[in-house]
């Protein structure tokens, strides 16, 4: 949370303890209690800014009623030098506390002060967290799901950033198992095609358009050469022709969409290090493996698991599970960092306690190993559930998406709620330049500050800095309430980075739009107090920057005018 919040806090639970030191002298307390208390915001602001339940905790150890204790409490207490003005006693013993107008005006000075850096956090300082998102199948196009996961996941590490981890973003390439076979086969069969009739596609192969168009370029390329040579060393190199090409398409449309990895990590390095075969040859030496029907299990029962499950196949292959083990275990052990985070579907729900068992067995606490699962998304237009794109007519790809939709919009749609939701994207409403728009909403009240300063600066008036003093002017409910939101952003950035949940962020950007919209209708900028209105453009100004800064998190642009 913001410092001056903490500090507030810190001061409250100070004056409160002083005041019970001086009631223990007089004797009106035998002794100082112990027993913590909380300071907490009342959900009803009549009662207070603050409110301590330090009374009632207490009446056990002062053998006492909690309404006297506060009583005595509040016969001693001393608020000077604190952010509060008053304070008094309600119900049974609650204690209510009500903050002075020169902590609102510390938290408009602190995000003057802090600017760019204003919601900032320590919490993950010294902590390095590795975030994991998309890793599409290569061997296509990326779908409307990836766009989703991209959005979070992108998001997420940057909430991470904010909140003081030292973040790194990664693309796991799976250019290993059966999809690569799989791949190497289609294209095989799309090049045979060109030069010879009568063979067919088998049904479980790809079938994509760009499969036809890998083939064909490779044709262009070597003509039929290839058709003479060996089946392995055709599909090798024809694997080796369009694996790269699809993995820098998935770089340029990730580009596109504002992600940027740090790191695109080869599924191929653990088979061809040794790590892969390694994870099994572990498992086996503490015991933690058995043989049956010539395969080797993984006795993960041990470990919480519902069953054992298979590492090498009877034919001597390894199981998928093998690499993503020896995948995070690198991430934890071999580079060391303190957690890892995978942005996964909702179908991987069953693999998430395998995979922890496994890294478990070989000495690493799962907890460090965080997975976030993510719904599905549904595509809704005309307020009907759509599947293919009405352009190509074909299942709708990020590519595909991009183009019917914003960029921000779809950054900002997809990080609107948790993951464990199911997300209907309103392709309609994406579009729509309106305040149900939830992100053009957002912009338009930064857009609509940036007026107020042009339109004011065309009459000759121009924004001053405002003393501690002048800004004690901002008194009415919507002013506070808006710089209490102000100062509740380090909070939720918080909050955000432990739930590993960056829809906090949009639905604060919401909020604060909301707010300042609130604000501007109730409380006229441009009034005949000279004063006031320098502390009301002050305040637009702190606004205008911690909208730049949670949009910015985000990605999303932040226009000046619209």
């Amino acid at each position: 949370m913001s410092y001056i919040v903490k500090e507030v806090e810190a001061q409250l639970k100070s004056a409160i303890g002083n005041a019970v030191a001086k009631a223990v002298e007089k004797g009106v307390f035998s002794a100082a209690p112990t027993a913590e208390f909380k300071v907490e915001v009342p959900a009803d602001r009549a009662n207070g800014d603050f409110s301590a339940n330090a009374a009632m905790v207490w009446a056990r150890e002062l053998h006492n009623a909690p309404r006297k204790i506060a009583d005595a409490i509040m016969a001693e207490i001393d608020l000077e030098g604190t952010y509060f003005e008053r304070a008094e006693v309600a119900g049974p013993g609650f204690m209510n506390f009500y903050l002075d107008g020169r902590y609102y005006a510390a938290i408009l000075k602190d995000v003057t002060e802090k600017g760019t850096m204003y919601g900032h956090s320590d919490m993950g300082k010294g902590k390095k967290a590795l975030v994991e998102f998309v890793s599409a199948n290569p061997t296509g196009p990326m779908h409307v799901g990836n766009a989703r996961g991209g959005a979070m996941g992108d998001c997420l590490a940057e909430v991470l950033s904010w909140a003081g981890y030292e973040t790194e973003r990664e693309f796991y390439i799976n250019d290993g198992g059966n999809q690569i076979e799989k791949f190497g086969l289609s294209l095989d069969i799309r090049y045979r095609q060109l030069f010879e009739d009568g063979i067919e596609m088998p049904e479980d192969s790809y079938h994509g358009q760009d499969i036809i168009d890998h083939a064909k370029a490779f044709a262009e390329i070597h003509g039929d050469k290839f058709m003479s040579a060996s089946e392995e060393e055709r599909r090798k190199a024809l694997v080796e022709y369009a694996l790269p090409l699809n993995i820098q398409g998935l770089e340029r449309d990730l580009l596109k969409y504002k992600i940027k990895y740090d790191t695109w990590f080869k599924e191929s390095t653990l088979h061809n290090s040794g790590a892969a075969k390694k994870v099994v040859a572990d498992l086996t030496e503490k015991g933690y493996t058995y043989e049956m029907d010539g395969a080797v299990w993984f006795k993960a029962e041990q470990f919480g698991c519902d069953k054992d499950f298979v590492l090498v196949r009877s034919n001597g292959f390894l199981t998928y599970i093998v690499p993503d083990i020896a995948y995070h275990y690198n991430k934890l052990c071999t580079r060391n960092f303190d957690i890892a985070i995978d942005i996964l579907g909702a179908d991987h729900h069953g693999y998430v306690p395998r995979l922890k068992a496994a890294l478990q067995a070989l000495g690493v606490d799962p907890e460090r190993l965080h997975v976030v699962l993510m719904q599905m998304v549904r595509l809704v237009k005309d307020g009907e559930i759509i599947k293919a794109s009405k352009r190509s007519g074909k299942a709708i790809t990020l590519v595909t998406l991009l183009e019917e939709v914003p960029i921000d919009a779809a950054r900002f749609f997809f990080n609107m709620r948790e993951a464990n939701t199911h997300c209907d994207f309103d392709l309609d409403l994406a579009v729509e330049e309106s305040s149900q728009n939830p992100v053009y909403y957002c912009q338009y009240a930064h857009a609509r500050i940036c007026s107020i300063f042009k339109k004011l600066a065309a009459d000759g008036i121009e924004p001053k800095d405002c003393s501690v003093e002048d800004l004690c002017l901002l008194k009415t409910e919507e002013e506070k309430e808006l710089i209490r939101y102000i100062a509740s952003l380090t909070d939720e950035v918080e909050h955000a980075a432990v739930a590993l949940d960056p829809s906090r962020l949009t639905k604060y950007a919401v909020g604060l739009a909301t707010l300042f919209h609130k604000f501007y209708n109730a409380c006229h900028v441009q009034c005949g107090d000279e004063a006031l209105m320098q502390a009301r453009l002050y305040l637009c100004g702190c606004v205008k920057s911690v909208l730049k800064n949670v949009l910015e998190m985000l990605k999303i642009s932040v226009p000046e005018s619209m």
